[in-house]
């Protein structure tokens, strides 16, 4: 009933653009980590070390200080990590959340997919993991997360992300106000890219085999143990090499409760163009949250892509970035939000 309701709306509409294979695509104008991503698949890697390549770019140059050691930093001041790799072939996700102490998140997501047979590995145990594969455990404390941390004890925001809680009258930081009066307006600028986001990557070869992952570091000033959609499977990323593959970024408590990612592929599978998926996707959070913050990305095996934000104050325009053959290069791209 739901693949006939779907074909029936999107029957008349046709894919945008010229498809292009080989494809990379992901959110942000993280340009280098695309660039990283399509030399893999220009060489003749696969899907999978193309998405692992890129995404460990932005957690190498901190992109934005939201991927990566460094940044955003939790309640007690430290960084932890999050990332999902999955094979759009044999329907594998590897994930990490949590991660301490370990860097390359992506690889560590890698090698519990490819490694164990699980699925998400979180927190100190996802660490001695890493270290017992080999991965080097190091500080992710910068002087830049140090300072972070230090100025959000001076304004005295504290405590974070908590419900009916009563704070000083003068505050001017943090969403904790009573319930009553907390402003759906306060959380969507609260939960902006200021304060959090995530590098989401597709890849499709020439043979339309794709992957997908994620990398972040979460959302600053979190309660320590939280965990967003970005290692979540159907939410931070969803790949399936025979309907397509979709990213979310932005405020991840949200957009985890709908499985953005799954859905825009299942939309895709059922003859949706990918521009057309993710707004639905979209759509789907902004019925029940209609301010919240957030975009999605979407490709197709044939090499269609589109993209798809909601539109909230500050926030009217996603820009993400494409490589494909017809470009040979990373180009940025942008959506309008609705």
């Amino acid at each position: 009933m739901f693949t006939s309701i779907v074909l029936c709306t999107f029957a008349s509409l046709l894919p945008l653009g010229h498809a292009s294979l080989p494809l990379v695509i992901n959110t942000w104008p993280f340009k280098n980590a695309t660039a990283a991503a399509w030399r893999v698949l220009q060489s003749g890697g696969s899907v999978l070390d193309a998405v692992e390549r890129g995404c460990a770019r932005c957690e190498v140059e901190q992109c934005d200080g939201s991927v990566g050691y460094g940044g955003s930093p939790d309640e007690s001041g430290e960084t932890t990590l999050d990332a999902l790799i999955m094979n759009g072939d044999t329907m594998e996700v590897g994930a990490v959340a949590g991660l301490r102490r370990i860097k390359n998140a992506i690889g560590v997501a890698r090698a519990v997919m490819e490694r164990t047979d699980h699925t998400l590995l979180v927190g100190q145990s996802a660490s001695v993991f890493a270290e017992n594969m080999g991965f080097v455990a190091e500080d992710l404390t910068t002087n830049k997360s140090l300072n972070i941390f230090s100025q959000w004890l001076q304004s005295n925001c504290q405590p974070n992300y908590r419900k009916n809680v009563f704070p000083d009258p003068s505050a001017s930081c943090g969403p904790y106000e009573p319930r009553a009066t907390l402003k759906r307006t306060k959380r969507a600028q609260h939960a902006s890219r200021l304060s959090h986001d995530t590098i989401g990557m597709l890849a499709v070869d020439r043979d339309g085999h794709m992957a997908a992952g994620t990398s972040t570091n979460g959302m600053t000033h979190k309660v320590p143990g939280r965990v967003g959609d970005s290692p979540i499977v159907g939410a931070g990323a969803y790949a399936d090499s025979s309907a397509g593959g979709a990213a979310a970024t932005g405020d991840g408590d949200i957009m985890m409760r709908f499985l953005p990612s799954y859905l825009a592929v299942e939309l895709m599978r059922a003859g949706a163009d990918p521009s057309a998926a993710c707004k639905m996707a979209i759509s789907r959070i902004k019925r029940h949250y209609s301010e919240f913050f957030g975009a999605i990305i979407c490709a197709n095996t044939t090499g269609h892509y589109g993209a798809a934000c909601n539109k909230t104050p500050g926030f009217t325009r996603f820009h993400y970035m494409v490589s494909n053959s017809k470009s040979d290069a990373p180009l940025l791209k942008s959506v309008d939000c609705v």
